[in-house]
């Protein structure tokens, strides 16, 4: 189904993020400043976009979906995954998510995404009436007003490289 225009701010932020993950399962983390370097850009990441992302859902999606006994379950375990997330992103900050950690991360981000886009997304344009979704994507754009609009770029040891034959 195509993006219903009200919820492409939240889909771009998602693409933002699963060109992280995908970036972060093709890696080759070779050592300590690798894996401190990929801390940063996911702090970054996180303080720049995400924690307004999750804030937006949180207070504008997430309630309106509630609205449909279908979506409940949905949602909670939507806004769990946002806490496990966090606690990741958080991790990052702190300079504590190692190598494992980091590949875990990634793969969390994007099933978790990949359910929002698939499942949330769908549903909310096959339940709300193209009034409504207007109305939603008002509030949506509102709460992301305080997005850092800068282009966040991989630094040099988190683009990707080509893969050094052993």
């Amino acid at each position: 189904m195509l993006r219903d225009p009200s919820l492409i701010p939240l889909s771009h932020q998602h693409q933002h993020a699963l060109a992280l993950c995908v970036r972060i399962e093709r890696a080759e983390v070779r050592g300590e400043d690798d894996l401190r370097a990929w801390r940063q850009e996911i702090d970054q990441i996180f303080a720049q976009e995400i924690r307004y992302h999750f804030a937006a859902e949180e207070a504008v999606l997430f309630p309106r979906a509630r609205q449909f006994d279908a979506l409940i379950a949905l949602v909670e375990e939507l806004a769990a995954e946002h806490s496990v997330l966090r606690k990741d992103f958080g991790e990052a900050g702190a300079g504590t998510l190692d190598r494992d950690q980091l590949r875990d991360f990634a793969r969390r981000l994007s099933t978790h995404i990949r359910k929002e886009e698939r499942r949330l997304f769908e549903e909310m344009q096959r339940l709300l009436s193209v009034d409504e979704l207007k109305e939603l994507g008002g509030q949506i754009e509102e709460a992301l007003k305080a997005v850092d609009a800068s282009c966040l770029l991989p630094n040099e040891r988190t683009k990707l490289r080509p893969k050094v034959e052993g």
